[in-house]
């Protein structure tokens, strides 16, 4: 996935619904998968770094488009 793509994808988040994201190619030590779940996820918009950024208010996460397995709204 691009992360124009991957923009489009989350597009409709704006702070209501949690993002759940499982990411390729990153084990966890623990569960073999590494997850992120994001609770009342707004997209921020693009800006001049042109890096994909998700927050919940409190933390800002970036995304690296390429890794993401898959994604849940809901």
């Amino acid at each position: 996935m691009t992360p124009d793509e991957l923009r489009k994808a989350l597009h409709e988040l704006r702070g209501d619904r949690d993002l759940a994201l499982i990411f390729a190619d990153i084990p966890h030590p623990v569960s073999g998968v590494a997850n992120l779940l994001v609770k009342n996820a707004m997209l921020i918009p693009d800006e001049p770094d042109h890096l994909v950024k998700v927050t919940d208010g409190k933390a800002i996460y970036i995304l690296d488009a390429e890794r993401i397995a898959w994604i849940k709204i809901g």
